[in-house]
């Protein structure tokens, strides 16, 4: 952030969330290239950020929508995603909401369970319409991640589990209004590979991954399935420590490893839901101190922003790099907090700043996912506004 927009940032209201449209188009043009060059499709995680400007921006790039609700849905139309290119997640859909998705005729119900297809087809059956899923499949792959992000591992909520795959595949070609499978004898299907990569060059133990995919495609083979379609869904993540050394991450290493292991067949399309690593890096979440507070052994920098605006670090113990924009002082170490009445309202510990004072501004940086998205109105507080670079 350069001088004169430090200068802007003084003259604002705080907390706001500020955002790089620069590198926002500079990171999409990025993972746009990187997919191209293998054929790949690209869908943007609309849960990342459902900023209306910022959504403008994602679909000028051509790519698609992954959407986990109605609503979500409804924003992806109306930000003019083509529903062609919408695909429509989650555990829980609403009767109204898949009503909604089918009234849009979107791209495909990305599925978790047998009774949930049931329902689909039950009310595509009452709109004369038919349903193109794809089956969510949970190979059981441990991401190492925060267990509240975790959605990879077999017993849990989310996908289908590889021993209820050939019933489910079987119940729904039985079904007069799920359109793929009924129609074409064709078969959608999105696996969970792995929750989150940040460093792209690591090596991961894909033996049982590969074992258990190959089982898959072949007893998918022997059934007289074809796959036009396999969604591998997200992963990518960003670099929380040190947001300056990646600020657009390597979509083409990411890429390559799909291309280097998953061997795609003729006429079959690959497709990633990408959406913190498309807007992590471009958000920031600007603050004001309230108060410098001495303790005994520690010092505390109270901020006007607080857990309901940026939500991450309280409940996932998520880091962000904390910086003050105002102050060229001795460093200091302090608790960075903020003014919601419970202890977790805590962004930082221990973090060593410039010599803080009241009125110096704040930057809590790679906000740009998971950030305005989660805000709330808790303690009755003011949304956060947001503003952009031009």
């Amino acid at each position: 952030m350069n001088i004169e927009t430090i200068k802007t940032f003084q003259t604002l209201k705080t907390p706001f969330y500020y955002y790089d449209t620069t590198l926002l188009q500079a990171t999409l043009q990025a993972a746009s290239q990187a997919a191209n060059e293998h054929g790949f499709n690209l869908h943007y995680a609309i849960k990342a950020n459902a900023n209306p400007h910022i959504l403008d921006i994602i679909q000028s790039h051509g790519i698609g929508a992954d959407c986990v609700s109605g609503n979500e849905v409804a924003q992806a139309v109306a930000s003019g995603f083509p529903s062609e290119q919408i695909v429509y997640a989650g555990v829980g859909k609403s009767d109204e909401e898949i009503r909604l998705a089918l009234e849009k005729e979107i791209f495909c119900f990305n599925c978790e369970s047998l009774p949930e297809i049931e329902v689909i087809n039950m009310l595509a059956g009452e709109m004369g319409k038919k349903a193109s899923v794809a089956l969510r499949v949970n190979p059981n792959v441990d991401a190492h991640t925060h267990h509240y992000i975790t959605t990879g591992i077999e017993e849990n909520k989310f996908g289908f589990y590889l021993y209820d795959l050939d019933h489910a595949i079987t119940a729904c070609r039985e079904m007069e209004h799920i359109g793929r499978m009924k129609k074409k004898t064709t078969y959608d299907l999105r696996t969970e590979r792995m929750d989150y990569i940040f460093d792209t060059h690591a090596h991961y133990d894909d033996e049982a991954f590969d074992a258990d995919r190959e089982e898959v495609l072949t007893g998918l083979k022997e059934q007289g399935i074809i796959l036009p379609h396999v969604n591998f869904g997200g992963g990518l993540g960003i670099n929380y420590d040190c947001p300056t050394c990646g600020l657009i991450p390597d979509f083409a290493s990411y890429f390559q490893i799909f291309a280097d292991f998953f061997e795609a067949q003729p006429g079959q399309q690959l497709h990633f839901e990408l959406g913190r690593s498309l807007v992590g890096q471009c958000g920031s979440l600007i603050s004001r101190v309230l108060y410098v507070k001495e303790g005994k052994h520690k010092k505390f920098v109270i901020l006007d922003a607080g857990m309901n605006d940026l939500l991450r670090p309280a409940l996932y113990q998520a880091f962000h790099r904390i910086e003050n924009l105002t102050s060229v002082g001795e460093h200091e170490k302090y608790d960075v907090v903020g003014p919601i009445c419970e202890s977790s309202d805590c962004f930082g510990k221990d973090r060593k700043l410039p010599l803080t004072n009241r009125g110096d501004l704040i930057a809590i940086r790679s906000c740009g996912a998971y950030g305005e998205v989660m805000a709330s109105r808790y303690n009755l507080r003011e949304l956060p506004g947001s503003y952009f670079s031009r």
